[in-house]
């Protein structure tokens, strides 16, 4: 690290470099990785089985229950998680990573770099990495609802008349969930793999028990028997492929955590073991189900012997805690990357591993999610009736990545494009196809995930439109940093002792905090550091890239720290890194930091509507602030004022 004299750039870094995933993990042997991604990726999709094929045969869809029924849908289940997430997600999606982590937002901002200076395309990109932020967001609500509702139903196969106890039951394991989360989830995750390990064999006994019974089931892998089910249901057939895609809930778990783990041990995670079980267990529901019609009521629990019952609810309870643990934490990362993105403001970040720079808890987004979460428990009570709004959340961040992985074919891979067109136009129809067979069920509860998800599209559009409006106000009438130094330096104020750093949003003019303290305390401090900390569009920066400065005359100088849209800036450490660039130490008990606390003020002017501009006045106000976002001693803070029309 060493001092330089870059051109300074507000545009994020768009490197070419391609980091392998599974290299970022080389010190931690593959089968403890694979072991560890079972535990935490595939929790999602592991429990689907609770409700999934339930779903499919549920009274309001009124397929008429036959054989050939059991064979068709349990075919379209085969061949949803074959080519939906083997081959869409596993095959090609996991490819995409940005410098080794994934999720939508990553996915976008591989999908940006061919959009740069084209900005219809790129506000387009940019839409929808933020609805399938949106919308994985209100997945995180959902998840846990359905997750443990559907467990603790398991206690109606016991003995009806314990369905009084249902809903108190799941509540009291939601506020223990996300009551526990403050302590992290470090020493919680080391259980997860082996717990789901055991979830996992126990599904593939329980299913290859049932199958024994009925080996003939096994011919529904032929493709015919869903086509068949198709021909002879068309409309009813639609109608259940919204309940098919149940199957395929938490798919984007893949993507989003394989930063955590590597391409490679995801993939060994999903081939070896999860795919199997799965598919055994479902196929065993559909052989039972085949001898007794009777137990489409909730074929899970009732193919299990009246012995297995009562275990396998614990079982299931603890998988399904799991699995919404692994939802909230993924909440909690797509949040923090929201934030340094620019699509979210400010909120308090606590990193709960001291090892792991992934593990962190945010208590604004848990106490949000508890309440949404418990109101989604009390408005839908069961996990049937959460079914349809599960749908919509997860097909719409379907079909986002489908988009965007189209783009990242074309423009990163440069592959043929009758090779994209082909591929693209398969995945595409098959999640249309999901996505419009959930439409169906807006009035019986897809309006949920779509409300919450057009509240927080409203809320983070509204946040970046803001944003940029307000970086316009501050640049406009701005004074350029260098020609000011050199006129100040002419003429020098009073120089005391200490180091002041004046955090500043844009590089290139002067923070609006120095003019307000040269004008009213008219001194200038022994040494002064103009610091702008800035985000690129990759995970993690290397160390010898952090920093940047330029000496601008007389100890006063132009700093740039960077970060990744997954790390959290951190002052004290910045100062540090700082002390070589600018010729000695850095005392906090000698520095102070000046920031300009800006008050946003609705106007007519030019921008957005005057509700959204309210609506950014209010969030700008409610954010956290800079000195606790960015770990400044609160006794070395000057904040100073300046109303902003927007």
């Amino acid at each position: 690290m060493t001092i330089s004299n870059p051109e300074f750039s507000e545009t994020p870094l768009m490197q070419s470099v391609k980091v392998n995933p599974d290299a970022l993990h080389h010190h931690s042997s593959t089968a403890v990785l694979t072991l560890a991604a079972i535990g935490v990726v595939f929790g999602d999709i592991g429990t689907s089985p609770l409700y999934s094929l339930k779903e499919c045969f549920a009274p309001e869809h009124g397929i008429p229950f036959s054989t050939a029924a059991v064979y068709g849908i349990v075919s379209l289940i085969f061949w949803s998680l074959t080519l939906v997430v083997t081959l869409k997600y596993v095959a090609f999606v996991l490819r995409a990573d940005n410098h080794g982590e994934g999720g939508v937002l990553s996915l976008m901002a591989l999908a940006l770099r061919s959009a740069r200076g084209k900005p219809r395309r790129f506000s387009m990109m940019l839409m929808l990495g933020a609805l399938g932020a949106c919308m994985l967001l209100g997945e995180s609500v959902i998840t846990p609802a359905i997750s443990v509702l559907s467990a603790v139903e398991g206690l109606e196969v016991v003995n009806p008349d314990f369905k009084r106890f249902v809903i108190p039951l799941t509540v009291v394991i939601i506020i223990i969930l996300f009551g526990v989360q403050r302590y992290g989830t470090a020493a919680v995750g080391r259980l997860f793999g082996p717990v789901m390990l055991v979830w996992f064999s126990t599904l593939a006994v329980s299913g290859l028990y049932n199958i024994l019974q009925n080996p003939s089931v096994l011919l529904a892998v032929s493709p015919m028997y869903a086509y068949d089910f198709i021909q002879a249901n068309a409309f009813l057939a639609y109608i259940v492929m919204g309940s098919v895609v149940l199957v395929v809930t938490g798919v984007e778990a893949l993507y989003l955590d394989m930063g955590h783990f590597g391409r490679k041990p995801v993939r060994l995670a999903w081939l070896i073991v999860t795919l199997p079980s799965l598919l055994l267990n479902y196929f065993g529901q559909a052989a039972f189900l085949i001898a007794h019609p009777e137990g489409a009521a909730n074929p899970f629990f009732m193919m299990l012997p009246d012995w297995a019952v009562l275990p396998m609810i614990g079982l299931a309870t603890a998988a399904t805690v799991i699995a919404s643990q692994a939802v909230i934490s993924g909440a909690f990362s797509l949040a923090s990357q929201g934030i340094l993105l620019g699509f979210l403001p400010r909120m308090v970040i606590l990193h709960t591993s001291d090892t792991e720079r992934g593990q962190i808890y945010m208590p604004t987004i848990n106490w949000t999610l508890l309440v949404l979460v418990l109101f989604t428990v009390f408005q839908f009570r069961e996990s049937g009736n959460l079914a349809a709004a599960y749908g919509i959340s997860v097909t719409t961040t379907m079909l986002i990545t489908t988009s965007l992985l189209a783009v990242v074919m074309l423009n990163e891979w440069k592959m043929p494009k009758l090779i994209v067109a082909v591929l693209i136009s398969m995945f595409f129809i098959v999640d249309f196809s999901f996505w419009t067979a959930n439409l169906i069920k807006v009035k019986d509860g897809g309006w949920y995930p779509m409300v919450l998800g057009a509240i927080c599209f409203v809320m983070l559009t509204t946040w970046y439109t803001g944003r940029r409006l307000l970086r316009e106000r501050l640049a406009d009438g701005a004074i350029h940093i260098k020609d000011f130094v050199e006129s100040l330096l002419a003429h020098p104020p009073h120089r005391v002792g200490g180091t002041a750093v004046f955090l500043t949003p844009h590089i290139d003019f002067v923070p609006i905090a120095l003019l307000h303290n040269l004008k009213h305390n008219r001194i200038l401090h022994e040494r002064v550091i103009f610091l702008k900390l800035s985000i690129w569009d990759v995970p993690y920066v290397d160390e010898d890239e952090r920093m940047s400065v330029t000496h601008l005359g007389d100890n006063i100088f132009l700093a740039r720290a960077v970060y990744g849209f997954k790390e959290t800036p951190d002052v004290r450490q910045v100062m540090e890194q700082l002390e070589p660039l600018v010729g000695g130490t850095l005392e906090l008990a000698d520095t102070t930091f000046f920031l300009a606390r800006d008050t946003i003020i609705p106007s007519d002017l030019p921008g957005m509507a005057l509700w959204r501009e309210r609506l950014f006045a209010w969030m700008m106000q409610n954010a956290a602030t800079p000195s606790d976002f960015f770990k400044i001693p609160p006794n070395r803070v000057v904040e100073l004022g300046t109303k902003i029309e927007i």
